[in-house]
């Protein structure tokens, strides 16, 4: 199964993931969803593709998801927004709450073997350590979670801010719950892209000037493909990721390291 599969990485996870068998693609998108469907009935059969509308900020449409999957496979959740697509609030209950209504709803199909990735970011890896911060991300479903971070001094509707926060959460949750996925024998990682070239990535480029800056300075100098970062999510629900569980995988061409360890100027 792959969550936000109407475009992006989701749509390269999901290309990458169709000859493995059977697929099951969500997204809120219904449109493009269908678009990719289309796209991919000749590398899988009718039989063994199916589509289902997916807004994970409804609780019902998670169980529904869930429930139509029977005894989970692999699992990649690819369904988020960036700072320019939406409101701090709204941010954090598609990009955290979203992500624990999906593992939550999911734990009821585990099975030995199981596997899931959650995408998160290399904006998780650039916040400062903050053990306060960590406590309110570490408990999303509070009824007190936005007062609890204004509590904080941090404004809930800033989207950049909520963006790397929320992505962070991922992190947590996903180190957090994978011991009760180990327990049936199911793994369960999060994968946090760096500046990838896609859609949403070049929005959020040519919004926020620093990136380029970024992907300038960074060991690579370049922007990845969706291809590239589909091809690591593929890796970790296979077989050959056996005894990967419970971490985070960072794929970001070298800009966190560039970035926590700046270069010295050359000298002229």
């Amino acid at each position: 199964m792959v969550i936000g599969a109407a475009s992006g990485m989701g749509t390269a996870v999901a290309r990458l993931l169709a000859p493995r068998g059977r697929l099951l693609l969500a997204d809120l998108d219904r449109r493009g969803l269908q678009e990719v469907a289309d796209q991919l009935r000749g590398s899988v059969g009718t039989e063994d593709l199916a589509v289902m509308e997916c807004d994970v900020t409804e609780q019902a449409q998670v169980e529904a998801l869930a429930a139509h999957t029977g005894e989970l496979g692999a699992l990649v959740m690819t369904a988020g927004l960036s700072p320019s697509m939406a409101s701090g609030r709204r941010i954090y209950d598609v990009n955290l709450m979203g992500t624990e209504r999906v593992l939550a709803a999911f734990e009821t199909t585990l099975a030995p073997g199981s596997a899931a990735v959650c995408f998160a970011s290399m904006a998780a890896h650039l916040l400062s350590p903050d053990a306060n911060l960590d406590a309110i991300l570490d408990e999303p479903g509070s009824p007190e979670f936005f007062a609890r971070l204004a509590a904080a001094g941090i404004d809930p509707e800033q989207p950049q801010f909520a963006y790397a926060l929320s992505k962070r959460g991922v992190v947590r949750l996903v180190r957090r719950r994978s011991q009760a996925w180990g327990a049936v024998g199911a793994r369960l990682l999060s994968l946090s892209p760096g500046i990838v070239d896609t859609g949403m990535g070049r929005l959020e480029a040519s919004n926020e000037p620093s990136m380029a800056t970024m992907v300038h300075t960074s060991p690579l100098a370049r922007m990845a493909t969706p291809e590239e970062i589909a091809r690591v999510a593929a890796f970790l629900v296979s077989d050959d990721a056996s005894f990967m569980t419970g971490t985070d995988v960072l794929v970001d061409g070298g800009c966190v390291a560039t970035s926590t360890n700046p270069q010295p100027e050359e000298n002229p």
